[in-house]
Order: structure tokens, then sequence, then C-alpha cells
């Protein structure tokens, strides 16, 4: 593909002050056979201008009216992709990449999106390196039929609120299911799913018994499958326990670890309950499985569970390890995994969140913390599990998704099994084991897809 990254220059000689005429660098016209003294279409997101493109001397520049550059809220030197369709006579610049954010604290100016802020900083600034434009907004700003949206940009140093036109791109990165089930957000949602020139990716957060079922059906992937069934009743429940000696109890939209039950069987007929909750584990052991099921019914009534094969994880220092893998869609369109870390279960925990006290390790320190010589090669076949899922997960689930977090375990005869999928990877996770002042993998990999779906 012929990419051409242009620099704005805002409102020089020879330019009209209506937008109408546009000076654009010789070499560049000639690269793409772009007429001169011609009408043609400036795109940027939908935005649409009527120009006359004259030549410019000054290699590498787009030479744009102050006017157009404030309706479309572009800059003196913001670096943009170009591209040239002869058919439709039309200039694209771009891509604009809107971010769907959950929230906006006006009242923090140096962190407005909390502790998401120096992520949208760190996008920003890749976009700005790669030849792109990005803003942030909430569900507030999703409403309306207007081709215009409201959102948020960094720029001269500070965070500032706009308007944009519709962008090339939309990446949902809504990080609360009740937000992204509202219905003005689902209202917006099929409205721009709707359009043929905006592509929007990761549709929605990820249902469990969705994912898991969804797997089942895909050749190859049952292997890494721990059994997994909907709690619907007392007999499900009973069966699993009969079967394996610990299973885990798990809300089908839960995240964080929040409300997952570890359930073991003791001697005799009684288990012991392990329960997540903000001030650690708590655990109650019930005389027989009818009695623990009773208590348990009102979460079940509430909340849709899991019910799931307990794995023996591998260990370091007696505390249980899991791996997340952050496989994304990147230049060519195709999944590549970007990177996989391990996480380890703060103590007296059996989740690895970094909520729950987890920490970081790399995945070669961790296995080689653990001592088990059946782990040996692990990194390797964390990493064809976690690419086979995603191709799974494009095959399977309905929706365009360019980014997952896979959740893997390694046992301690070294077999993966799937822990989980999240479309709403963390981007914190990877954070204290990158490079200090280098844009993470993970972030440009955003950038280069939107570039790729969108043809810049």
């Amino acid at each position: 593909m012929i990419r051409t990254k242009v620099k704005l220059q805002v409102q020089s000689s020879g330019v009209s002050g209506d937008g109408a005429t546009i000076k654009l660098s010789e070499a560049i016209a000639k690269k793409w056979k772009i007429p001169f003294q011609t009408p043609l279409k400036l795109c940027f997101g939908i935005g649409r201008q009527e120009v006359t493109v004259v030549p410019s001397s000054q290699a590498g520049l787009l030479q744009i009216s102050a006017s157009l550059a404030s309706k479309w809220n572009l800059s003196q030197n913001d670096n943009l992709c170009l591209r040239y369709k002869a058919g439709t006579r039309t200039i694209h610049i771009g891509p604009l990449i809107g971010v769907m954010v959950s929230s906006v604290f006006a009242n923090m100016p140096d962190k407005p999106f909390g502790v998401n802020t120096a992520f949208c900083r760190e996008l920003t600034e890749t976009c700005q390196k790669y030849g792109a434009a990005v803003f942030f907004c909430t569900p507030k700003d999703m409403q309306g039929q207007s081709d215009i949206i409201r959102g948020w940009h960094f720029t001269a140093n500070k965070w500032v609120k706009s308007s944009f036109p519709i962008p090339n791109v939309l990446y949902n990165r809504l990080t609360s299911r009740k937000t992204e089930n509202k219905p003005n957000v689902q209202h917006f949602i099929k409205q721009v799913k709707g359009r043929k020139d905006l592509v929007f990716f990761n549709d929605k957060y990820l249902n469990k018994m969705e994912v898991f079922d969804a797997l089942k059906k895909e050749p190859g992937l049952n292997a890494y499958l721990p059994e997994s069934y909907s709690l619907r009743n007392s007999s499900v429940l009973k069966t699993m326990c009969a079967k394996y000696p610990i299973v885990f109890l798990k809300p089908v939209g839960g995240s964080l670890g929040k409300g997952i039950i570890r359930i073991t069987r003791n001697t005799g007929d009684s288990y012991t309950c392990h329960y997540t909750s903000k001030n650690g584990v708590r655990k109650k052991t019930f005389d027989g499985l009818n009695e623990l099921y009773d208590s348990v019914t009102e979460k079940v009534k509430s909340t849709r569970y899991q019910i799931q094969q307990g794995i023996n994880l591998l260990t370091v220092n007696g505390r249980p390890v899991d791996f997340r893998a952050v496989v994304q869609r990147g230049e060519t369109g195709n999944w590549g995994v970007t990177s996989i870390v391990a996480r380890i279960a703060g103590d007296h925990h059996y989740v690895s969140n970094l909520a729950r006290g987890g920490s970081l390790s790399t995945v070669k320190d961790a296995i080689a913390r653990s001592g088990n010589a059946a782990a040996s090669g692990g990194n390797a076949k964390l990493r064809r599990v976690a690419l086979k899922i995603a191709k799974g997960i494009e095959t399977q689930v309905q929706g365009h998704f360019a980014e997952l977090g896979i959740d893997l375990a390694l046992d301690s005869q070294g077999r993966v099994w799937l822990i989980e999928v999240n479309s709403k990877p963390s981007k914190d996770d990877n954070a204290p084991l990158s490079d200090e002042g280098k844009a993470r993998p993970s972030v440009r990999k955003i950038v280069q897809y939107a570039r790729f779906s969108t043809k810049f």
C-alpha cells in the first residue's frame, strides 16, 4: 500500500480564507496524480469540503485555511496520512480516530480520564507519530443525528473539549457494562455500525458463557477449555463437585475477579467456599451441597453464574499464576500476540488480578520461579494458544474485535488452559514492564490497525 504522510500548515499565503483553496506539495500531488486547479473534495472523517488544489514547492506540506482548520479541529504541524481516490476525485486525510470512554472528570484538568489519562496521552502522541488524529468521547456526547460529535483532545499542552466530524474509526473503550448497555449508547452504536464509511471495533463486552460456548464450536480449541456450564440448578453443582475437587463459580459478566467463588471438596461431605471481597478473601464451610447451593441461590437469582472445572495452576511460592496475553490486529489486519505477562496472585488470594493484590512478572521469570520442569517451553505454547483463541473469537463470536486480553493458565503438567477472554483489556497491566518514555506496542497496534482498516 502506498502511504503518504503530510504535515499541516495552517493559513499561509495562497490559501483562501473560506477553505476552498488548499496548497499541496508538488511531489505528493505527482505521486498520487492529484490534478491542480480542478474542483475536488477534501475529507477528514466524514467531513467534506469542496476544494481546488494549487501547487506548493514545500516538501511534505498540506496548507489549509484557519477557518477549515477550526471547523475540523486541526492544528499547525499535525501529521496525517493522505490518500487520493481518482474515481471520486477525493483527497482523504486522516484517519480520525474516536475513542469511546466511560466518563470525564472535568474537575481534574490534569487527569480528566482518571487512571486512563496516561493511556489517552500515549495514544495521542502515537497518533501524531504515525499520522493520525484522535479524540475521546463519553456517552453524554453520543446523542443526536448530527454528523458532528463533541470530544476531548490534547492540544497546546492541555485537554480541550471541541467538535469533530464523525470519525473514520470508533474504538470502544467503555469500561462499564452498565454504561455500554444504556439506551442512548446502544442507539449511538447501532447508528455508527450502520455507516459504511466508519469502522467500529471492540463492539461489546464479552460474556464468559458466550465465549466458551462459541469456542467449543471451533475445531481444535476444546483441548484448552475447562469444563464449564451455566449454573442453572443444584444438579449441575452436584455433578461438577463430584467430578472435580475444586470448582469455580464466576459471574458471566464479571471482571477484576469480582464475585468469584472457589468451592473445595473436603473429606467427607463438607465443602469450603472462598469468596473474593473488597477486604480480601473470606471462607465458609458447608456440611453438604444442598446447604451450599442454598447459600448461593440469591446470587444465582440476581446474576448469571458459570460453573467451571478448577485447574491445578502453576504456582510461585504457593501463589497461583496465570498469564494475560494481549492479542491485536496490526498493520496487516492479521491477529498477532503483542505481549504476554505473568500475573502472580497476592497473599491469601486465588485470583491474580492486580486489583486483588496480584503482581506482574515476565513469563520466563514466573516459569523459572515455579520450579516446574513440565512448564518449560510454556511461553511458546501460550502464544500459540492465544493466537488460536483470538482467531476462534473472530470466527465464532458476532462483532468486530481488534484487541483482546486473553487470560491463560499452565497447569502442573504444563498444559495450557483458557481462563477467560476480555474485549476491554486494561491499559495499565503492561505499564510496569514497559521501557520508560516509549509508546507501548499495544498502543502502536491500535493506530496501525486504524490506518489499515481505513486504507490509510
